[in-house]
């Protein structure tokens, strides 16, 4: 299969605005199951798109850029990795063996974007001091573009001229790489959730934790009837702590109701 021009034209307008939305946008590019469920759609492939997508995300889970930290865009390795395993015709363990360097690689290039943007700082600067409200915008607008060029580009000329190496590198990939890069594709999303396991209070809900991983692992329940499970006992638990709550509520109320007797105690 060959990317057409305007399946190009849009992942590479996806991966321009995905760092936007990153920075200032938010609409919801940010994440990458939303970016690979899109870029799965423009190459006719929604359900491997989405697959990537979700298996990068759960990568990223409790991962943030703070402080201006660069860290690995997985949002353009699932754009990468998506459109390379639709047109090379492979699963999703080939997809995030792609997306992972990619993403990596991403790192280097988010510093590159940053030092360039420096640039516009300095004459935005200068405009504060001349009080250019004009050339403040002006520049503030023109400020974005390394950023979106950072992504952009690079993913240009993978999906222009990638095609050529990346069936090479398939038909020259031994056994045991792929079998690596699938084991690692399997690895990666347990660790992103663990990472997120140890900032919630996991032994506190310790029950709910097994139930969803016997239903998920011996009952065989899909991630919707789990999901739903867990929906469940988060509504059981809000509603019975609330009656918890509201009952020592109103044992209060009624307690400062009373009426003080002569040794200083509330009665009824």
């Amino acid at each position: 299969m060959d990317l057409a021009v305007w399946q190009i034209i849009l992942l590479v307008i996806l991966a321009f605005l995905s760092i936007l939305d990153a920075l200032s946008l938010n609409i919801g590019c940010q994440y990458p199951v939303i970016i690979g469920t899109i870029a799965g759609i423009i190459m006719g492939d929604i359900k491997l798109g989405l697959a990537v997508g979700a298996t990068l995300q759960l990568m990223v889970l409790g991962v943030g850029t703070y402080g201006g930290a660069s860290i690995p865009d997985f949002v353009t390795g699932a754009i990468v990795g998506t459109a390379f395993a639709v047109i090379s015709n492979q699963d999703v363990e080939f997809a995030i063996g792609i997306a992972v360097p990619v993403g990596l690689l991403m790192v280097q290039l988010d510093v590159l974007a940053r030092f360039t943007n420096t640039f516009f700082l300095h004459r935005i600067d200068r405009n504060i001091e001349e009080n250019n409200i004009s050339a403040i915008k002006r520049n503030v607008l023109l400020g974005a573009l390394p950023w979106g060029l950072s992504r952009a580009i690079p993913v240009f000329i993978m999906l222009v001229f990638g095609k050529r190496i990346v069936n090479l590198i398939v038909d020259g990939m031994p056994d045991w790489l792929m079998g690596g890069l699938k084991v690692a594709g399997g690895i990666l999303p347990v660790v992103g959730i663990a990472i997120l396991l140890r900032y919630l209070p996991t032994k506190k809900f310790f029950a709910y934790l097994l139930i969803g991983f016997v239903a998920a692992s011996y009952l065989k329940v899909p991630m919707l009837g789990v999901a739903l499970i867990g929906l469940a006992l988060a509504i059981i638990f809000f509603q019975k702590n609330y009656t918890k709550q509201l009952a020592v509520t109103e044992g209060s109320n009624n307690i400062m109701v009373g009426v003080e007797n002569e040794n200083g105690e509330y009665e009824d």
